[in-house]
Parts: C-alpha cells; structure tokens; sequence
C-alpha cells in the first residue's frame, strides 16, 4: 500500500513535470529527470515506461502530446497511509462534536478507518508523549485537551516552524509543483466564500492543506513529523467552540487569500506580514477557544 502510493504520487509529480516541458521538448537524461523530481532513477524509468505506453512520450522521451486529468492518479490514492489515517481521524474528531475527555476505541476506529490496530495505536501514542492522549485500560484511549501554557508553547514553536517555511516556499523554482496546488487552494477559498453560509465546515481542510503545503517546502523531518500534533490542536481542537464559528471561518478565508496572495507575490515583506497577522490571530482564536471567551 504504502510503495504504491508512493509512486502514484511520484508518477503524478512526473506528469506535472512532462506538461512543464512542453509539446516537442526532450526531457533529459534519467539523472536530470530523478534529480528535478527528487526520486531515483527506478522510479523514473516506470514513469518513462508508462508515459511511452500512453503515447504521451516518444521512445527517445520527446513530449508527444500533455497529459489529461484522467491519466493523473486521484489525490486519494496518493496520501501516504500515516497521513490517510491522521486525516480520517481529525475528521472523526471534528464530526464527532465532543471536546476534551472524549473516548476514543482503537479497534473501533481501525475498522472505521480499513487499517490495522496497529496503525491507530502508533498514531495515538504519538499524541501520548505530550500529554494530550492518556491510555485506559481495554484498549481505550481518552483525549485530555491542553492547558494555556501548552497552546502557548505550541503557537510559539508553530509560528517558527512557519516562518522558516514560507520563506523557504517562495523560493521554488517557477516550475515547482507546489505552486499549482497552491493555485488551486486560492481558487478552492474564492468558491468557498460563495458557500460559505453553509459550507463553512469546509473551511478546517482548505486551512490544513494550505498549512501543510506551506510547511512541506521546509524539506525539514522535525517540522513533518512534529506537524501531525499542530493540525490537531489549531485545526480542530478550537472548533470544538461553536460560537461564531461561520463568522471565523469566513473571515480565516479572507486571511488565507491575503496570505497565498502574498506568497504568490514573492514579496518578503508581504509575506512576513501576513504569516504573522494570520498566526497571531489562530493563536488568539486557540486561546480563547480554552477559556471559552468566544
């Protein structure tokens, strides 16, 4: 499961790659095709093997013709399993409408979820390790919640990590992938604010995409792996308040335009400003979701 999402997402990153060229244009070396995309030359040569087939390229790897959507694998086949289950389950969370001291049944949600006991345990433990989860007997788990002192301690290390990422964000190279899907997220919040009086639910995956995006240009292990606990709390944990929620959510809509806006434009400064606009006001919206003054 985990190799063949893998190389879907791979060989989607290869097709992005393939329309960048152009119709006519010869795509390199093995070498110059694994080092654009970051993978091996394996990888590649399953990818040429598969575009040859297809008639998308020549035997000499000349761009015959662009690739349809159809022909692109959907984002659903290409999430890596952690990250299937992290979002089922900050789904599950959300729809479930309970806060802190929810009970949560490990073999209950494997099943729920299609995936091993095994596979939920290991998710949950990493919640363990900063408190937020505690494990009862029979194999349940309960969420505790947090204190001030933890949001505050969470919001600082995440306004860090994000910073650092976004800089690092708008300096990708023009034909970087990343900068069609953020594309498609500004087109994602404009079609939002026209639903927004009941869609406004949608609201919490546009933001963890958007903020996934962002941080994934770090390229830095500690930020992935540490990223699983911050959508969690900011991107959850305060919709747990229900007051205002649609008001809050439209206006976050109004933040992230100005923020991808910024990024798109490469202004440092822009960017800086709003990166700390937007976090200051999750932070304020985390605090008072705690003490439950919104």
């Amino acid at each position: 499961m985990r190799s063949e999402n893998l190389f879907k997402r791979q060989f989607n990153e290869f097709l992005r790659h393939v329309q960048s060229v152009g119709h006519g244009r010869p795509l390199g070396s093995e070498r110059e095709i694994g080092r654009t995309l970051g993978t091996s030359r394996t990888t590649v040569r399953k990818c040429l093997a598969a575009a040859m087939e297809s008639g998308l390229l020549s035997t000499d790897r000349v761009v015959l013709r662009q690739a349809e959507p159809s022909e692109l694998y959907a984002e659903a086949e290409t999430i890596p399993p952690t990250l299937m289950v992290e979002r089922a389950f900050l789904k599950w969370i959300l729809q479930s409408d309970s806060g802190p001291g929810q009970a949560i049944n490990a073999l209950q949600l494997a099943r729920q979820f299609g995936v091993s006991t095994t596979t939920i345990r290991e998710f949950l433990q990493s919640f363990r390790h900063f408190g937020l989860m505690e494990r009862e007997a029979g194999g349940k788990w309960v969420f505790r919640g947090m204190t001030l002192e933890f949001a505050n301690e969470l919001s600082d290390i995440r306004e860090i990590f994000e910073m650092r990422s976004v800089m690092r964000f708008a300096e990708l190279d023009d034909d970087d992938p990343s900068w069609n899907e953020l594309r498609r997220l500004r087109t994602e919040h404009l079609e939002l604010l026209e639903t927004i009086e009941t869609d406004y639910h949608r609201f919490s995956l546009l933001d963890e995409r958007l903020h996934r995006l962002i941080n994934s240009a770090s390229s830095n292990r500690f930020v992935t792996e540490f990223y699983h606990v911050i959508s969690l709390i900011f991107f959850y944990h305060y919709q747990w308040n229900k007051k205002d929620e649609r008001v809050r959510n439209e206006a976050a809509v109004h933040q992230h335009l100005a923020y991808i806006d910024a990024i798109l434009s490469r202004d440092q400064w822009k960017i800086s400003q709003t990166c700390t606009a937007h976090l200051s006001e999750a932070r304020r919206t985390l605090l008072a979701s705690l003490t439950r003054e919104t």
